[in-house]
This record gives C-alpha cells, structure tokens and sequence, in this order.
C-alpha cells in the first residue's frame, strides 16, 4: 500500500558460486534439484541464535532470472520496519534469524499455515499482505504428497518430494509479487518420513550450488517419540548438514496430552507432559558445537 516505506537494504554478499551465466528456470533446473535423491507451527525461541551465519544471497531475484513483472512492494529492497535484511519473498539463512530475532523481541508471532494447494499458498500471501506481516507457509509430508497429485506413485517418497520442491517454486515466486517476507518451512517429520527430508535436503543442497541459498528456509525434524539420544544423534547429523547451506532445524522434545491424530496420550503422567530443564541443556549441550540455526520445540502440557 502507500504507506509502505521504501527501506535501503544492503545486500549479503557470499563468495561465487560456480554459476556465473543468467539462470533460467525451465524443467531442466526443476530435474537438476529433484532427481538423484534416494527418496527424495510455529518456531520456538528455545536457544540462542547468535552464531554467524555464512551470508549468501541471491544473484538475481526470481523475478530478475524470470523477466517477470516486478513494482511497487515487489521492487523493494528491504521490508518496512524489519531488519535491513528482511525482504520480500522467501528469506533463508541470516535474514531469516532477523526476523526470528526480530519477533521474539517485539513480542509478536509470526502465523505458521500448512498448505496443500497453489490457491491456499495464494490466500496466506494475500493476508500477509493486507496486514504487513511475514508469514510462514510449510508443508507436511501428506499435504506436499496431495499438491504433487494422489495419482502419483509415492514409493520412497518421491511424489511427496516433487509436490514439495513443486510448492516451494510457487512460493518463491508469489512471495516477491506480493511483497512480503516468507520463511519456507516444513511441518513435522517422524522417523519414519526421514526419507522425505533427505529428498528435500538434497534439492536444497543443488538449489544452493546454483542460487547461493536453500531452496527451503528450514525444516522441522520429530524425533519426539523416539529415545532422547537417538534424537539427538540423529539431529547432530542433519544439523551438520542444514547449517553448510544456511538453513534451520526445527527439533522437537516431549510428548503433548490429549490425542492428535490418533496419537493418545490421555493417561500419560502429567510430569511427562512438561520438557525438563536438564532436556534442553542436554539439546543445547548436543547441538550448539556444531550451528546454532536450531531451535527447540518443548511440551508444555497440551502444546510444544
């Protein structure tokens, strides 16, 4: 709108990447992220999010590499009243910290929607943009499967990665037309759904080799039912991983009450509905050595 204020931002800048041409999208760059893998809510403020992150940006907008029509709050540089980092269309590595730090110290949630379609995608953009806000659009493993077509043969996830990969192209080049920050999230994965994530993980991986940046801002990894240790070593190494292209993990502790999705824990001790402090300690202690682009989602009774 008119009032929006038109904010100078200065631009990360990160070494080459081995693209030095214009990049086309085409459904060679699409192939190029998907195939050759195997298979293919809100953030917490739980830990500390200081350390640096290695600053990578984009050479070109998606409008820039497209030729697509750019003005008014799609041209803008930074977005009013965030950080200078903060921008419209998909934000990854520190401009999504910024934002993250940017909320918890004003005090405000940023709303988290899964979606399914291209037309829901379409409607958190447009209330993101009717109210200034950023918004966090993320994908379940269900949901990614139905945006890719229930037709379509899942077998080591595969339809579940393309329809992802597919949404996540939608967001990226929506968010920049309707001017607001988006951090491109994935809701919760089970151990089982792993397979799932290392798809996702490896077209991020490509996508960052080409673009200098993460196809996706951050995912979350549920290891919640699992042995605290297992959950652990398993988010050390996914960690290792995220943090070499700038992305987050979202890791989650504890069990919620009541039933969800045919999950019942109505009988459960209330002691075991709350993460103990030392369990944090304990996430802290595990993941922090290796980045500190993580963040806990503890229980609190009926919510992480």
């Amino acid at each position: 709108g008119s009032h929006r204020l038109h904010l100078h931002y200065l631009k990360l800048t990160g070494g080459e990447t081995p693209i030095t041409s214009k990049m086309k999208f085409s459904a060679a760059l699409f192939a190029s992220i998907v195939l050759g893998s195997g298979a293919a809510d809100a953030f917490t403020a739980g830990v500390r999010r200081s350390a640096k992150v290695s600053p990578v940006s984009l050479k070109e907008t998606i409008s820039e590499e497209l030729g697509t029509p750019c003005e008014d709050e799609c041209a803008m540089d930074s977005f009013p009243n965030m950080p200078a980092s903060v921008h419209p269309g998909v934000v990854t590595g520190q401009a999504m910290l910024d934002l993250l730090d940017h909320a918890k110290e004003n005090g405000y949630a940023i709303p988290a929607v899964n979606c399914v379609s291209s037309s829901g995608i379409n409607a958190c953009l447009e209330a993101a943009r009717k109210n200034d806000s950023p918004v966090i659009i993320q994908f379940s493993a269900g949901g990614a499967q139905f945006y890719g077509g229930k037709s379509l043969d899942n077998k080591n996830y595969a339809a579940a990665v393309s329809g992802a990969v597919s949404a996540a192209f939608h967001v990226r080049t929506m968010a920049e037309l309707y001017g607001v920050p988006v951090i491109l999230h994935t809701d919760h994965c089970a151990k089982k759904l792993l397979p799932w994530i290392d798809g996702l993980l490896e077209a991020s991986e490509n996508y960052y080799q080409m673009n200098g940046e993460p196809l996706f801002s951050s995912h979350m990894i549920d290891l919640s039912e699992e042995p605290i240790e297992e959950n652990l070593e398993i988010c050390q190494d996914y960690l290792a991983r995220f943090s070499k292209v700038g992305m987050l993990l979202e890791m989650e502790l504890g069990i919620t009450g009541g039933e969800e999705d045919g999950v019942n824990n109505e009988d459960v001790a209330l002691e075991d509905l709350y993460s103990k402090p030392e369990e944090i300690n304990q996430v802290y202690e595990a993941l922090s050595p290796i980045s500190h682009m993580y963040t806990v989602a503890a229980a609190f009774g009926n919510v992480h």
